[in-house]
């Protein structure tokens, strides 16, 4: 895919992005305290309709009522569309999923000669959880019993793909060891359970297609992954290190006292370049936590927003020093966290290097040999990484 995104090294080139607004203070209306953000803000965000806009649209709501600041959100249908305007500078921040991760790897979208990994920084993400979901008369009880069982996929839905690949990791499995079907659409891929097309995807526990699911003939089952299984996260983590252990109790085939351990990622994240100003992510997050009373009732799951969920690790991209400084300040980030910082930063500076490497030796290649030497130097970049 080609865009008109100048390079892989956009990012890396100190991009304004505004910065001249980002001295402004401006005093709070009613009793808050005055916050350091412009007084006109551009985020960008899923489409009108998806929960991450409506997520984003009471968050700027709370920011025009407690800080004055106006924000207006540019909504995209498309991987591309949400991160080509953050990287160019023409919004601020972006409320991303996994497309922050494929960004930030080169991978899909982003293996473009166009694109290359982005260096990007999150300021922190809303727990999301999803997991292995099963129909009950698969007999799919643990991750390993998938091995040779249907397993659906979706057409070009890299971010649920990349899930369940990690699922199957989680058990030293991997495509070639189930039959994998690939779907047309997400629907589709998630109704098939019921249908007898497929035994076992990766979703969230609310789409509708699991309750149908739950009341058909099938049943439905979720399967465990269990939170102290090093070896598990460790290989789940290989193929994307972006979840940590969640235990739910909400969705189709759960209760309070059938709750299942899943996995949680982030969806939205906050996500910005990473030549934004420390003070800059400073204000941001600060505001964030401060404003959480005026948004935390807007949606069943905004309570997630709270900064001791918001701001902890991990999430699909390094955390921005300045959002690391607020935290500190609040009691929230730890050794442990830092490290788990420390690491991702240095995934992300490999593959940047990788990039610069690949497109140095591969400018006179066609785009097939150029996306084959761009998957060997990234994989060996990952190799040492690790």
């Amino acid at each position: 895919m080609k865009t008109d995104n100048p390079s892989a090294h956009t990012t890396r080139r100190a991009i304004p992005a505004m910065s001249l607004l980002a001295g402004a203070m401006l005093l709070s209306s009613g009793t808050a305290q005055a916050q350091e953000l412009p007084s006109s803000m551009m985020w960008g965000a899923y489409d009108v309709g998806s929960s991450g806009y409506a997520e984003a649209s009471a968050i700027a709501d709370a920011f025009g009522r407690e800080f004055g600041t106006r924000v207006r959100i540019q909504p995209s249908g498309s991987a591309i569309g949400r991160l080509q305007p953050l990287v160019n500078g023409r919004t601020d921040y972006a409320f991303l999923a996994t497309e922050a991760f494929f960004a930030s790897e080169g991978t899909y979208d982003f293996a473009d000669r166009s694109w290359g990994p982005q260096d990007l920084r999150a300021l922190g993400g809303r727990p999301a959880s999803g997991g292995l979901v099963t129909a009950a008369d698969a007999n799919i009880r643990q991750i390993s019993d998938v091995e040779g069982k249907r397993v659906a996929y979706v057409a070009g839905n890299p971010s649920i793909n990349i899930k369940l690949d990690a699922m199957l990791a989680f058990a030293g499995l991997t495509r070639d060891d189930v039959d994998a079907i690939t779907f047309p659409t997400y629907a589709a891929a998630m109704s098939s359970l019921s249908e007898g097309r497929s035994d076992a995807t990766f979703t969230v526990t609310t789409p509708s297609q699991m309750y149908e699911l739950a009341e058909s003939p099938r049943g439905i089952h979720w399967v465990e992954i269990p939170p102290d299984d090093e070896d598990g996260w460790g290989n789940m983590s290989q193929v994307a290190p972006i979840f940590s252990p969640f235990e739910e109790s909400v969705g189709a085939g759960l209760s309070e006292e059938n709750s299942v351990n899943m996995v949680a990622y982030r969806y939205p994240m906050v996500v910005t370049r990473s030549d934004l100003s420390d003070d800059e992510a400073y204000a941001f997050i600060k505001a964030i936590d401060e404003a959480y009373n005026l948004y935390k009732d807007a949606t069943a799951v905004m309570y997630r927003w709270e900064i001791d969920l918001f701001g902890t690790p991990p999430l699909d991209v390094p955390f921005h020093d300045g959002a690391i400084r607020y935290l500190e300040e609040k009691g929230i980030w730890t050794d442990e966290h830092q490290v788990w910082n420390d690491e991702r930063k240095v995934r992300l500076e490999s593959l940047i290097a990788a990039w610069d490497d690949a497109m140095e030796e591969g400018g006179e290649l066609s785009d097939d040999d150029f996306s084959a030497l761009w998957e060997e130097r990234r994989n060996s970049a990952l190799k040492n990484a690790n």
